[in-house]
């Protein structure tokens, strides 16, 4: 509990909660949420029925809204995202536009204390200007005092890598923020097998074909090991194997068919055809594409593909034995992120594994990588034997995915609602962290 005053506050873009829980926990009282999602919105009512929630906030009139001493919104991040369009205000969903929205209600009911969260990429996104319009409307035009940082649950006491920005506020003529700090990172050891329970029934097994990817990359890294060739920190791209098509002056597309011809594509195979088409299709995936005429491939892509080349050169004669082994996986899993380090053990049976559009990236067990909003991207324990299964290996579960965003006491269904395993992970890679925001509050209402 803060104090014997029970703050009132509205948790707005509610996903699961999180604010929710974590203001409760300090003994605020939530007079109203809203959930643009109706499955969120069944889910949100099942853990917290003494909240009324609506639907989409944008069809509601800011004076129905009760009065309260703080506004709470994680507000669409996709705008704002390094994995979105990043269109910011622009975007074309209006989904930037609800911050909008947020001042108008911030406007009529000017609540004591803003608390805001978002992607961390939101302070950088559009050259800084998108923060500073931000910070103009809420300082200079709402009259509040303003700071923002950038935190992390593995920062405090969970095994969990997510940055995301934080912005509070806290009205001017009321003394604004005063002595408040954000809580200072303890960097406390952790490892993900504190969240992991080994007898939770209620997981997803692993495909055969999953299986069969991670063997061919565990080969990969044994040979590796073998050969005493240290992994790369940047990301392995297989299909650069052997290429020597043009690349660093002017991109394929715009290449004529002579130039390509003869050349080696993807996974080092000659290129051949008829038609400029047919032998454009013979390159990498990420070699192919259009969006490039007219310029020069990016530098960071010029990059990967020198040192991917290079990689291969110097490792030729182990890689050969193994390269045919990837020939018939999908273009993104010939793509292997190492994220463990030099001196980590050169093997997968220990490690987190996840499948994602980038490649298949590796981390050590200390933290879970963020949850992803797609449910396909779900961490993989690759030493966890499940209940009933004779083979080690299963994806993480919604109860552990609950725990590292300290959203353990949830139900997620009861004998009328029950919401699929990827849209749960999906609900649970959108929602806060209920420990940072917890630790934030405390500071913020102290």
């Amino acid at each position: 509990m803060i104090n014997k005053k029970e703050y009132t506050f509205i948790d707005l873009f509610a996903g699961l909660g999180g604010f929710h829980l974590a203001l409760q926990e300090l003994g605020c009282k939530c007079v109203f949420a809203s959930e643009l999602k109706e499955d969120l919105r069944k889910l949100y009512a099942l853990n917290f029925p003494q909240t009324p929630i609506y639907g989409d906030i944008t069809k509601i009139h800011p004076e129905q809204i009760p009065s309260h001493d703080i506004i709470c919104g994680g507000f669409p991040c996709q705008p704002f995202s390094q994995a979105g369009k990043r269109q910011g205000f622009n975007d074309e969903k209006d989904r930037g536009n609800l911050f909008t929205y947020i001042c108008d209600v911030i406007e009529y009911h000017r609540p004591k204390y803003v608390f805001l969260e978002n992607v961390a990429n939101l302070k950088g996104h559009d050259e800084g200007n998108t923060w500073k319009v931000i910070y103009t409307k809420l300082h200079d035009e709402l009259g509040y005092e303003v700071k923002e940082a950038i935190l992390s649950p593995h920062q405090f006491d969970s095994p969990q890598h997510r940055k995301r920005i934080y912005i509070v506020g806290a009205r001017k003529d009321l003394g604004g923020l005063g002595d408040f700090h954000f809580p200072e990172p303890t960097y406390a050891a952790h490892s993900i097998h504190d969240i992991i329970d080994t007898n939770d029934t209620d997981y997803i097994p692993l495909k055969e074909d999953t299986r069969h990817h991670i063997e061919v990359w565990s080969e990969f890294v044994r040979l590796a090991a073998e050969n005493n060739c240290e992994l790369p920190g940047f990301p392995i791209w297989a299909m650069e194997f052997g290429a020597t098509y043009d690349y660093e002056e002017v991109p394929p597309c715009n290449q004529p068919a002579k130039q390509l011809k003869g050349k080696r594509g993807k996974l080092g195979r000659i290129i051949t055809g008829k038609s400029h088409a047919q032998m454009m299709a013979q390159l990498p995936i990420y070699a192919q594409d259009k969006r490039e005429e007219g310029k020069r491939f990016q530098d960071w892509k010029i990059r990967y593909i020198k040192e991917n080349r290079n990689f291969y050169l110097v490792n030729k004669t182990w890689i050969d034995k193994w390269i045919h082994n990837i020939q018939d996986l999908q273009n993104s899993h010939m793509k292997f992120e190492w994220n463990c380090g030099k001196n980590a053990n050169k093997t997968l049976n220990d490690k987190i594994i996840q499948f994602r559009a980038s490649g298949i990236r590796v981390k050590l067990p200390t933290f879970s990588p963020a949850l992803n909003l797609v449910g396909t991207q779900i961490p993989i324990f690759p030493w966890v034997h499940a209940p009933g299964s004779d083979l080690p290996g299963r994806y993480m579960t919604i109860k552990e995915a609950a725990k590292i965003q300290r959203m353990e006491s949830l139900r997620f269904e009861d004998k009328n609602f029950h919401m699929s395993p990827t849209k749960c992970f999906e609900a649970l890679g959108n929602a806060v962290n209920v420990d940072v925001v917890r630790r934030i509050a405390m500071e913020l209402l102290k």
